[in-house]
C-alpha cells in the first residue's frame, strides 16, 4: 500500500492555551515548543495570536530567537488577522516568518461580525497577503467557521476558495470551529473540496464538542486532507481540540496508509509536561496518556496476559514510553499479585499467596486500590499474624475526637465466650483506647505490658489513603517484642498491632490483684 505523508501542526500554544484558566509563561512556551519540535517531532507549531499582549509578544520572540538559531524558524506559526499591516508588523518585530491568516469561512460570520460583502472581505485579504509576501512572510489561511459555512452557505465557501487558490497561499486550513461536524460530513465536505481543487494543500482542524474529534479526523484524512491540527491532551476552548496522542495512535494502527513524523515514545512525556504547566489534570482514563489506561484490574485479564497475552492489543505501553501495570484491589486475582511480586523480586508459597490475595481483596472493599509499594507491608503483616494464635478479639470500638474535648473510646473485647465493654478518655484516640483496654484487663486482674516504642510507616509516594503500617514495641517478661498492624486508617492499624500483643500475653495463670492497676489508672 502506498503511504501518504500527513503534516502535523500542534497548536497547543495557541488554540490549546484558550483552555479556560490556562496561561503559559514565556519560558514554559519555549520549553513546550522545543520538546514538540525536537523530541515529539511534529512538523510545525502554532505558538500564539498576534497583538494579544506584551507577554505573548515576548514569548514568541523567545521562541523565534531559539528557532532561528536551531533551524526551526519555518516551523513556527502565528495566528494573524485581516487588519491591514497591524498583525504583519507585530510578526516582523517578533521575528516570525509564517502566518496563519484568520478569514471568514461562513456567510453568517462575515455578515454579522464584519458587516462586509464577500468582495470587500476578499479585497482586504488580498491586501494583507500581498503585504506579507513583500515582508518575506509565508501565508496559510484559516476559513473560520468553515464547517457551518459548508452546511448553510456553500456558495460563499467555494467563492472564498476560488479566490484563495489564486493567491500565494501555501496551505488552506479548514476548521470545525464549533465542533459541530459528524464523521459523515467531515468526509463529504473535505472530499468535495480536495477533488475540486487538486494540487492545493488542505488541513483539517477538529474540535471535540460532541466527542467526535478523532473520528472526524479519520474521515477527513480518508477524504484526502493533507494535514491535521492537534493539541497535547486535547486542550482547547470549550471541550478542546483533537488530541495529539490519541490521533497519532489511531493513524499508526488503524490508518497505515497515512504516515507522520511524530515520535510515539515522546507523547507521554510531553503530555505530563503540559499537564504540569497548564494545571489541567489528565483524566486517569484518557486514552494513551491517562494513568489507568495500561493497568489491568481484573484478575482474569492478568491471568490471560500471563498465559498467552490474551488481553494485549496493538496499544502496547512500551510504544509510548510506559509500562503495563496490574492493579491490586477487590477484583485482583493471584495472577495480578504474582505479576507485582515478580516486579518486586518476591516469591511466596501457594499458601501465603492465597492469604495475601484474600487480604488485598478485604482491603479493596474499604480502599479503592492497593499499590505495589504496599505489598511488602501486607506480606509482613500476614506472616506476623500467622505466628500468633488468636484467642483475644477486639470485637468493636468507637473513637471520638472533638475540638476542646478530650478524646474518648468505647471498647468491646472477647475472651473466649466472655465479652467485656468499657469506655475511657485519653490524650489522643489511641491513648483513650488503651485506657479503656486497661479497665477491662483490670477486671480480669491482668497487667498489660509497657509500650516502649510506637512507629508509623507508609509506602514511598503514599497518598492520604495509603496503607499505614504501625509497629509497636512492648516489654513482655523483660523482653522486647514487636507487633504490627496494617490498614489505611492509622488508629485502626495501631489497634490491630495491640490485638496481636494481647494474644501473645494470653491470660496468665498468676494473676495480680487489681489494686496496683487501679492505682496506675488513677
Amino acid at each position: 500500500m502506498n503511504s501518504r505523508y500527513i503534516e502535523i501542526m500542534d497548536t497547543t500554544l495557541r488554540d490549546g492555551e484558550q483552555t479556560s484558566g490556562v496561561s503559559f509563561s514565556a519560558s514554559e512556551k519555549l520549553t513546550i515548543a522545543q520538546i514538540l519540535l525536537q523530541e515529539v517531532k511534529v512538523d510545525r507549531i502554532e505558538v500564539a495570536s498576534a497583538r494579544v499582549s506584551e507577554g505573548e509578544f515576548q514569548a514568541v520572540k523567545k521562541i523565534t530567537d531559539w528557532a532561528k538559531n536551531n533551524g526551526f524558524l519555518d516551523k513556527i506559526e502565528v495566528l494573524t488577522f485581516v487588519d491591514g499591516d497591524a498583525s504583519i508588523n507585530w510578526m516582523v518585530q517578533a521575528g516570525a516568518k509564517v502566518m496563519n491568516l484568520l478569514t471568514k469561512g461562513s456567510l453568517n460570520h462575515l455578515t454579522h461580525q464584519l458587516k462586509k460583502s464577500p468582495q470587500e472581505h476578499f479585497e482586504d485579504i488580498r491586501n494583507v497577503i500581498e503585504l506579507a509576501e513583500a515582508k518575506g512572510i509565508e501565508c496559510n489561511v484559516y476559513l473560520e467557521d468553515w464547517s457551518n459555512g459548508m452546511r448553510s452557505s456553500r456558495e460563499y465557501v467555494f467563492q472564498s476558495l476560488d479566490f484563495l487558490t489564486t493567491m500565494p497561499v501555501k496551505r488552506i486550513l479548514l476548521p470545525d470551529t464549533l465542533g459541530i461536524l459528524t464523521p459523515f460530513e467531515s468526509y463529504a465536505f473535505v472530499k468535495e473540496i480536495v477533488d475540486r481543487y487538486p494540487g492545493h494543500h488542505f488541513e483539517f482542524h477538529a474540535h471535540n464538542d460532541y466527542d467526535l474529534s478523532v473520528a472526524n479526523v479519520m474521515e477527513a484524512l480518508r477524504a484526502g486532507a493533507h494535514g491535521l491540527h492537534l493539541t497535547v491532551n486535547g486542550m482547547g476552548e470549550r471541550t478542546g481540540n483533537a488530541p495529539l496522542a490519541s490521533t497519532i495512535a489511531v493513524l499508526n494502527d488503524l490508518m497505515p496508509e497515512c504516515t507522520t513524523s511524530v515520535n510515539e515514545r515522546s507523547l507521554y512525556s510531553i503530555s505530563k509536561l503540559v499537564e504540569t504547566f497548564s494545571g489541567i489534570r489528565i483524566p486517569a482514563n484518557k486514552p494513551i496518556v491517562g494513568e489507568s489506561v495500561f493497568t489491568q484490574t481484573a484478575g482474569i485479564h492478568a491471568d490471560g496476559d500471563k498465559k498467552n497475552n490474551l488481553y494485549f492489543s496493538k496499544l502496547m505501553p512500551e510504544r509510548f514510553g510506559r509500562q503495563r501495570l496490574y492493579a491490586l484491589g477487590k477484583t485482583s486475582g493471584k495472577a495480578n499479585i504474582e505479576n507485582n511480586l515478580r516486579d518486586l523480586g518476591i516469591t511466596l508459597s501457594d499458601g501465603d499467596l492465597k492469604k495475601v490475595t484474600q487480604r488485598i481483596i478485604e482491603l479493596g472493599d474499604r480502599k479503592e486500590a492497593v499499590t505495589p509499594e504496599d505489598l511488602p507491608y501486607i506480606i509482613s503483616d500476614i506472616l506476623d499474624s500467622d505466628a500468633i494464635e488468636e484467642k483475644v478479639v477486639i470485637t468493636n470500638y468507637v473513637l471520638t475526637h472533638s475540638k476542646n474535648l478530650k478524646p474518648s473510646a468505647t471498647l468491646q473485647i472477647r475472651f473466649g465466650e466472655e465479652v467485656f465493654e468499657e469506655n475511657a478518655q485519653g490524650d489522643g484516640q489511641y491513648d483513650a483506647f488503651m485506657n479503656a483496654l486497661k479497665k477491662i484487663y483490670l477486671k480480669k486482674c491482668i497487667s498489660l505490658p509497657m509500650l516502649t516504642d510506637y512507629t508509623v510507616r507508609i509506602p514511598p509516594g503514599g497518598r492520604t489513603d495509603a496503607l499505614c503500617e504501625t509497629i509497636i514495641t512492648w516489654e513482655i517478661h523483660g523482653k522486647e517484642v514487636k507487633t504490627r498492624g496494617l490498614d489505611s486508617d492509622q488508629t485502626f492499624s495501631a489497634i490491630m498491632a495491640t490485638q496481636k500483643m494481647l494474644n501473645l500475653i494470653g491470660v496468665p495463670e498468676n494473676r495480680i490483684t487489681p489494686e496496683p492497676l487501679a492505682d496506675a489508672l488513677s
